[in-house]
């Protein structure tokens, strides 16, 4: 299992001067060996049956450029640089080790037959991380010794540990980050244990979950948890903000000051809503063994008229921390699809259609009537189990045999009725 555990980090003002110019070297880096490829990728790609002599170069074919190559020039660029001798050699080479992934992810489509979008220069400011690849090991460039955190090239700073580091677990690598409010060390840490889901047969509280904008969950068992709208709330002092920031001289003081407010308020907001989806995604591993989700197209819901609330809300965010919660808990979390769930009865099974502005399911066949969200989960619920093999008993609850196959129903492929 691995881990990773996020501390702030104290440096004095030479030591952040030295990062900040060491974000800088390699955004720089980045710029020309991500220039060097596209040059490449011109140079040896023109249609068959012609060449323009305006925009394709006449001349050799170049020699292939990969992260092989780029990592090889990595001495002549240091000779030609010097100040690129105060980055950790690692840091540079993993940095080149992200071009290379971004890249890839861009020319070559992956299992699913997708791809990324084409690798981008980036301006200044927007390269705001370096990585040490490995730390507290003979030729490490970090070391983390009790609240001290010491980088090669840098030095030695304070780091607060306001989180134990687990037993057992071995610190692989640690990242740099500058955020809004500071500097902070990411240390990733990994443990050969792997934690295993709760077998099926020890599977004995089940739950179904639907996501929504009138409350942010409803559960198979009614209970709700309200939406918070954390963007919505600070929309109005954001956009104020915002105003402020366009009435400043660009580049000035001034507008680098009110650019880092807006980028503290913009943080704020997304650290209180994953506040919020951890302390929700904890509630409910403690409280079942198995949880039913809808695998919901986010991508496609966010081009509604509803985009602002549902990415207020962000229900992928939360089902990534549900998941990951779950795994240490030993939970078992279900995806199901999400075709017919509002709009089919969960008693007897009809199509009830109901647009958004209804909230109550009324079925005309069976006379149930409940919430639709509720009625939502309790077919969400149904479909996990189903799928992983459990059945609910005529009394309800969760029994621990597969489910019976048609054959058995009745006597020579006639189905017995009870009725």
């Amino acid at each position: 299992m691995i881990l990773t555990y996020s501390y702030k980090i104290k440096p004095n003002a030479e030591q952040e001067a030295a990062m900040l110019h060491t974000l800088e070297l390699l955004r720089r880096h980045w710029n020309y060996a991500l220039g060097q490829r596209l040059d490449w990728l011109r140079r040896t790609r023109c249609q068959l049956d012609r060449c323009s002599l305006v925009s394709e170069p006449i001349g050799e074919i170049p020699v292939s450029v990969n992260y092989y190559t780029q990592q090889a020039d990595l001495k002549q660029t240091k000779e030609l640089f010097p100040e690129y001798k105060n980055i950790w050699a690692e840091s540079q080479q993993v940095n080149l080790q992200r071009l290379n992934k971004a890249w890839e992810r861009w020319l070559f489509p992956d299992k699913l037959g997708k791809r990324g979008g084409r690798p981008k220069y980036k301006k200044i400011g927007e390269l705001r991380s370096f990585v040490y690849p490995r730390v507290n090991c003979p030729k490490a460039g970090a070391s983390l010794n009790n609240s001290i955190l010491k980088l090669s090239k840098i030095g030695e700073m304070r780091i607060i540990v306001h989180r134990p580091i687990p037993d057992g677990f071995t610190l692989k690598t640690c990242t740099i980050v500058h955020k809004a409010d500071g500097w902070y060390a990411c240390i990733s840490m990994a443990d050969d244990t792997i934690p295993e889901p709760l077998p099926l047969e020890q599977v004995k509280t089940s739950v179904g979950v639907d996501v929504g904008l009138k409350e942010f969950l409803v559960t198979s068992e009614g209970e709700t948890v309200p939406i918070k709208q954390h963007y919505r709330k600070a929309q109005s002092h954001l956009a104020r903000q915002q105003r402020f920031l366009a009435r400043k001289q660009k580049g000035s003081r001034g507008f680098t000051a009110q650019q880092n407010k807006i980028s503290r308020i913009h943080q704020r907001i997304g650290r209180q809503r994953k506040n919020f989806h951890y302390n929700t995604a904890h509630k409910l591993a403690k409280k079942y063994d198995l949880i039913a989700v809808e695998e919901l197209n986010i991508k496609g819901l966010a081009r509604t008229r509803l985009s602002k609330s549902i990415l207020d809300a962000a229900w992928g965010q939360f089902i990534t921390i549900l998941e990951s919660v779950a795994v240490k808990c030993g939970v078992r979390v279900v995806k199901v699809s999400p075709h017919g769930t509002t709009q089919n009865c969960s008693k007897c099974g009809a199509k009830v259609p109901k647009t958004l502005s209804i909230r109550l399911h009324e079925c005309d066949k069976c006379g149930l009537q409940m919430d639709r969200d509720q009625n939502a989960a309790l077919n969400i619920k149904e479909r996990a189990l189903s799928e992983v093999g459990l059945i609910l008993p005529a009394g309800g609850g969760l029994v621990n045999r597969q489910p019976v196959k048609p054959e058995a129903w009745g006597l020579n492929g006639v189905q017995l009725s009870l009725f």
